[in-house]
């Protein structure tokens, strides 16, 4: 039988393997397209500010080296994703052999719209669900089955626990706001250049990231004190489903 401290390492893997392909489908989407128009700069330099937070909070609380490896590859991702917007900008401002610019996405990118089939996204996003399962739980079980130390919610001093408290609750705030500007410019964009993969694994990173402290523990300084990480990923969870059901809105029309 899996007791709660191995169900929350489990929970808190396979949030792990989430958050470390997350970027990966937007980043190969500007790739593809040579273009980040998708993207919301103010939602990139947000998000970039709210992981560097993360970072923060994450060294004053003591957390493992592991922890801080994987909040600095965050922040290198965001960075990687506001170059890609600025360089492809850069990029197609350049006069080209008839004297005329190329826009950011080509017109007919625009006008012919390719969706793919509900029954192919299930399909597809099945697997991925699976698969981030199946890593993040043999990755706990190579760990040592559940052995868990430096997670929020052990011992440190006081001054860095309220150091930590601050940078986790303006992290929780900027992982939130991050949100908005990207989906107002969605209603502009109609959501073109943006992979869903992105919004649908932060669910999945941030709801597992929730139930893996909330299967730990649930006595009240304990909830207290991770309060900011909870808050951040309930509120984030909600404005992704938000993201996801524009996608969902544009493609029915597209079809």
């Amino acid at each position: 039988m899996i007791v709660p401290s191995g169900l929350s390492s489990i929970f808190g893997w396979i949030s792990i393997a989430c958050w470390i392909v997350v970027y990966s489908p937007q980043i190969y989407e500007n790739y593809a397209l040579q273009s980040g128009q998708g993207l919301s700069v103010a939602f990139v330099l947000i998000w970039l500010f709210g992981d560097f937070c993360n970072l923060i909070g994450a060294l004053f609380a003591g957390l493992l080296p592991t922890i801080i490896i994987l909040d600095c590859y965050y922040v290198l991702c965001d960075v990687t994703l506001f170059c890609q917007i600025y360089y492809y900008r850069w990029k197609h401002s350049r006069p080209v052999e008839n004297g005329e610019n190329e826009p950011l996405l080509g017109e007919e990118e625009q006008d012919k719209p390719t969706p793919l089939r509900a029954k192919t996204l299930t399909m597809r996003y099945t697997a991925a669900v699976i698969f981030v399962c199946l890593v993040g739980t043999t990755a706990w079980w190579i760990s040592g089955e559940g052995e868990q130390k430096g997670t929020p919610g052990h011992t440190i001093s006081r001054g860095n626990f309220w150091k930590s408290q601050i940078f986790g609750w303006l992290s929780c705030m900027s992982f939130i706001g991050a949100r908005i500007p990207q989906i107002i410019k969605n209603f502009k964009t109609r959501c073109k250049g943006l992979s869903p993969a992105l919004f649908f694994f932060a669910i999945c990173g941030n709801a597992a990231f929730g139930a893996s402290i909330l299967s730990k523990r649930m006595d009240r300084d304990y909830i207290i004190l991770n309060a900011s990480w909870l808050t951040g990923s309930l509120l984030v969870v909600t404005l992704d489903i938000a993201v996801l059901c524009q996608f969902g809105v544009y493609c029915a029309r597209a079809e």
